[in-house]
């Protein structure tokens, strides 16, 4: 084995295997080579030590490639690190990396909570339901102690090494999984942590400085790389939450150009003349609701849509706040009241029920539609007083009619007509007096009532005449002092009177609306309403067509009626009982019937008229209804001619007439 160029045994043989990156057992079979050929002890010598030589260039030259190796590993998984991914998908990635890159048997990254523990996130190579989820408390394990020092802590048997202050949790987990070695790498990113970085070997391992420092070198570009996810899924939801704020924007935008064209058509209706119905209408649509329009009574003056059943006292409760607050107010159940408002003057509100609930914009327009009605209720007004003079002139001329007839009524019933007022429809007159405030308000006030309830306005003697159609004078009366009076800050006295028809009767109904205002004043009722018909035989006196038929109708009526359907003798019953001065024993003696049949019968009565027929001011009405009922029988039975004993004599059961043999029955039973 002497090389005859070298003079040196086997070098030569040493350095072609060299070269050819033989395996180890190719230097073994040389060396035993030379020992069976009996190599020289001085050859064999040098050629052990180049073998050895040798042995440590192939040594070197494989952590080269174990080196290249695991750098070719780490650009790899920094390039996996830098591809997109959610935080706990990179978890994932730098878990398994490392069990593969490191050879260990279980990988596991762990953050830090709120309550200062390290709750492990993600693992990789766990056999048990232990790991992921668990948590070290503060001082305890590896992982706080490597934080605190910002540097990478391990051990070789970790259940062994009594320098590590033990968590008993932890230490199940780590039995439950047959650990032994474990290693600690604090993951920081300039001065933020993101958490700490385990690696385990389920067998007694001491790791070496090559592995400690590729751990570090990968905890660091996984914290870089969590950091940057971490960043990235805040960027993006934050790109999200833009986008959708975009389209709540767009979305808004679009509406309220939408609200702002159908404010501007409400408003261009406003201001082309048209009524409160068609705007009414329009702004219903504009809102997908149904709606109407209030006065300050409460009254319906336009209406869009059916709102249905609806629970006024609530209405009326919001409408209160409503102009306490001035601004929209919904009910619980979901029904809106806006104030109409002109400056500090109530002009009513607008009730709304929408079919969608109302978003802000909407709320906007509502706002902004009552604000509309409160310039077209400005408008009718300033429409009103403009034509005041006219209006007024022919009310005037209207009061002076009295009973004259032919041309000249036709000729002011025509010029009623181009007003927009129909003269030939029941009207009720009106005498309002305010007891205090100044009058001025109350004319500006009743001029756009008038209008726009489709009336005349007038002021005569010192009182404002109303002219409306209606036919209920006493409701129109109560409705003009609920309105006022809150405006004057004073009460309104009020005498009503009518219906009537034509221009006849216009002035008839102010003579009679005036009797019963000075009997109000009379009365000491200053403040209040009243009609011939409210003010009972008082009215019939100060009418001017002295209805007897229709008083004796509103006292006794359903007593005559009941007597005429059932021939019973009611009627007789009250007479005699007012003639025996309340005694019901005595009207029994005159009657001959037990004092029980008068009782039943007077019970009758209070079933028919109520119980205010008995108190001293209804009892005056029903003596003087029953005096006029007996009068005007015994007048009408003098204009008929005698026919024998019929029945419309005043005793009989004609109509109106009494029949007091027909309370007993052929039995002898009274009959109630």
């Amino acid at each position: 084995m002497t090389d005859p160029q070298t003079k040196e045994p086997g070098l030569m043989a040493v350095l072609e295997l060299l070269s050819e990156q033989a395996p180890a057992g190719r230097f073994d079979e040389l060396l035993q080579r030379a020992r069976r050929d009996r190599v020289p002890d001085q050859d064999l010598v040098r050629l052990e030590r180049a073998v050895h030589l040798a042995r440590g260039v192939q040594a070197w030259q494989g952590q080269r490639r174990q080196r290249e190796d695991a750098l070719a590993d780490l650009v790899d998984t920094a390039r996996d690190l830098t591809s997109p991914h959610d935080v706990e998908s990179l978890l994932r990635v730098v878990t398994r990396r490392v069990k593969r890159l490191l050879n260990f048997d279980m990988t596991a990254i762990a953050v830090l909570d709120q309550e200062g523990s390290l709750r492990v996130a993600v693992s990789d190579g766990s056999t048990s339901a232990f790991v992921t989820g668990h948590a070290v408390p503060a001082g305890h394990g590896l992982g706080h102690p490597s934080l605190d020092a910002r540097a990478p802590l391990w051990t070789a048997d970790y259940l062994d090494d009594d320098t590590i202050a033990h968590d008993p949790a932890a230490d199940d987990v780590i039995r439950a999984e047959g650990l032994h070695a474990l290693m600690a790498v604090p993951m920081c990113s300039g001065e933020q942590t993101i958490g700490v970085l385990y690696g385990a070997a389920r067998s007694v391992r001491h790791f070496s400085p090559d592995e400690i420092g590729l751990v570090c070198s990968l905890a660091a570009l996984a914290a870089v790389a969590i950091e940057r996810a971490g960043r990235f899924e805040q960027a993006r939801g934050e790109v999200g939450r833009l986008e959708l704020d975009g389209f709540r924007t767009r979305t808004s935008l679009v509406r309220l150009q939408q609200l702002g064209e159908a404010h501007s058509h409400t408003l261009g209706l406003v201001l082309a003349g048209a009524d409160l119905t068609t705007v009414a209408k329009a702004a219903g649509d504009a809102l997908d609701s149904a709606l109407q329009l209030r006065d300050p009574a409460g009254r319906v003056l336009a209406a869009g849509g059916d709102l249905g059943d609806l629970d006024e006292a609530a209405v009326a409760e919001a409408a209160l706040d409503a102009h306490a607050h001035l601004r929209p107010v919904v009910t619980a159940q979901g029904t809106w009241v806006a104030p109409v408002t002109a400056g500090a003057e109530d002009l009513g509100v607008l009730v709304l029920r929408p079919t969608t609930a109302l978003v802000g914009e909407d709320e906007s327009l509502l706002g902004l539609t009552a604000q509309t009605f409160a310039i077209q209720l400005l408008l009718r007004r300033s429409t009103a007083v403009a034509e005041g003079p006219v209006r007024d002139d022919l009310f005037d001329e209207l009061l002076a009619v009295d009973a004259r007839g032919g041309h000249q009524t036709h000729y002011l019933v025509q010029r009623a007509r181009g007003l927009g007022i129909d003269l030939e429809a029941p009207h009720v007159l009106l005498v309002a007096h305010p007891e205090g405030g100044e009058q001025g308000r109350a004319v500006v006030w009743a001029s756009s009532y008038a209008h726009r309830m489709t009336g005349l306005k007038t002021v005569h003697s010192g009182h404002i005449v109303l002219l409306l159609p209606g036919t209920d004078a006493s409701a129109a009366a109560r409705a003009v002092a609920d309105q006022l009076s809150p405006l004057l800050g004073h009460p309104v006295s009020v005498g009503a009177a009518g219906p009537g028809r034509g221009a006849a009767d216009v002035g008839r109904m102010h003579r009679e609306a005036m009797r019963c205002l000075d009997a109000l004043t009379a009365l000491d009722g200053a403040g209040s309403t009243a009609s011939a018909k409210d003010l009972g035989f008082l009215g019939l006196l100060l009418s001017d067509d002295h209805d007897v038929d229709g008083y004796i109708r509103s006292a006794i009526g359903p007593v005559l009626d009941y007597d005429r359907d059932r021939l019973t003798g009611l009627i007789g019953t009250l007479e005699s009982y007012f003639a025996s001065g309340g005694s019901q024993a005595s009207a029994a003696d005159v009657l001959k019937v037990h004092p029980n049949t008068v009782s039943r019968r007077l019970d009758r009565v209070t079933d028919l008229l109520g119980d205010a027929w008995q108190h001293p001011g209804g009892t005056l009405e029903v003596q003087l209804a029953l005096r006029l009922h007996r009068s005007r029988e015994a007048l009408r039975s003098r204009r008929r001619p005698a026919t024998g004993t019929g029945t419309d004599a005043g005793t009989g059961t004609g109509k109106g007439g009494t029949a007091p043999h027909a309370e007993t029955s052929s039995a002898g039973r009274p009959v109630s």
